[in-house]
């Protein structure tokens, strides 16, 4: 007896990871990228990887039959619908938001759930995703559908992640209540520092590549951004800089509050929230806490907790900065996906004391 599992807009894995780490058998995953059939089968055993659209090219029988198995088996749909249409980046451009073709994914999804009818759902997703109509239409069709359900913003850091980010967490069960299980992790622990140092990054200079991994790259640096740079205390601003270094908005009213972008991260804190352009400087605070250059692509993979041995693309002549880095960005962190894991698994030994569950 197990469960098993199809990731729903797996991206490169990074919740399919988590799942398999704490013992649940992933069969496939499903999305419409090709660039993320490397990543997903490279460093996910015995999964297959589905490339289409959810609501177009793959149908609810072809997501069925990978959960087909034995019949006191336990069956699990996971996923994360893209986050786009309901992240602060995008809700300051409202006709973005109203128009953008991702908003009926979490429709979709619900959709799949309902023909389904799996015994456990999760979703990760954005906070803000709690203040849509999708998100309420999903919950109320799994409420309706018999599930019971519990939702819960978590800071990152509480499981382990060294980002300062906040991830809302949906979990839902055919089979009594469920919860996502405590804290694992003293967030006061979990910093840049104790990431790293399990890590044997070398340094580099702006524009850089490693040796040894070609995945620890820095991008290069302007004249201009190597003198900000240098100036730039960790966890500091704009206003360690002289006079002449200043950019046009920070001089202006409009621009002084936007304080992030060229900063540096510091050692003893968690990092910002790794996003999908993490890797250039002057996207927000990517500056490394020491040397004079943003993070490397494998050091922002690290803060997402991706092992560091995993494979993104097959080759350095396949690299594209900008598609790992949306790869990375877009990813549920490894480690939180472990703890969703691990708390399906207890909740149906809590339902069944009596089940001899199998974890993979």
């Amino acid at each position: 007896m197990s469960i098993r599992a199809v990731d729903l807009f797996c991206g490169a894995g990074g919740l399919t990871y988590g799942l398999q780490e704490a013992g649940i058998d992933v069969r496939a995953g499903f999305d419409i990228e090709s660039e993320c059939r490397h990543p997903y089968t490279e460093n996910n055993s015995d999964v297959d990887f589905v490339e289409g659209d959810l609501s177009d090219d793959v149908s609810n029988a072809e997501i069925e039959e990978y959960l087909s198995a034995g019949e006191d088996d336990y069956t699990l749909i996971a996923g994360c619908a893209p986050c786009q249409p309901y992240s602060t980046m995008s809700n300051g451009n409202k006709n973005r938001t109203e128009d953008h073709e991702k908003w009926g994914l979490m429709d979709e999804f619900a959709e799949i759930v309902a023909d389904i009818q799996p015994d456990l759902v999760t979703m990760e997703n954005v906070p803000q995703v709690q203040k849509h109509d999708p998100y309420d239409d999903f919950c109320r069709r799994l409420a309706e559908a018999g599930y019971h359900i519990s939702d819960r913003v978590v800071d990152c850091p509480n499981y382990g992640v060294p980002q300062q980010r906040k991830r809302m967490v949906l979990l839902a069960s055919k089979h009594g209540r469920i919860e996502l299980q405590d804290p694992t992790h003293d967030p006061d622990e979990v910093t840049v520092e104790s990431e790293f140092s399990k890590h044997n990054f070398c340094e580099l200079e702006a524009g850089e590549t490693s040796d040894d991994d070609f995945l620890h790259n820095a991008r290069g640096l302007s004249d201009t951004n190597k003198k900000r740079i240098r100036h730039s205390q960790p966890g500091g601003t704009w206003k360690d800089w002289p006079e002449e270094l200043l950019l046009k908005c920070h001089k202006k009213d409009s621009g002084r509050k936007y304080i992030a972008p060229y900063g540096r991260m510091e050692w003893n804190k968690p990092a910002p929230t790794i996003t999908t352009q993490f890797y250039n400087y002057g996207s927000g605070r990517f500056g490394h806490p020491e040397e004079d250059r943003a993070i490397s692509v494998r050091e922002g993979a690290t803060l997402q907790t991706f092992p560091s041995d995993y494979s993104f693309v097959q080759s350095e002549e396949e690299l594209s900065v900008k598609s790992v880095g949306k790869l990375i960005g877009n990813a549920v962190p490894v480690r939180l996906a472990e703890a969703i894991g691990q708390s399906l698994i207890q909740h149906i030994r809590n339902e069944d004391p009596q089940t001899q569950l199998q974890t993979v």
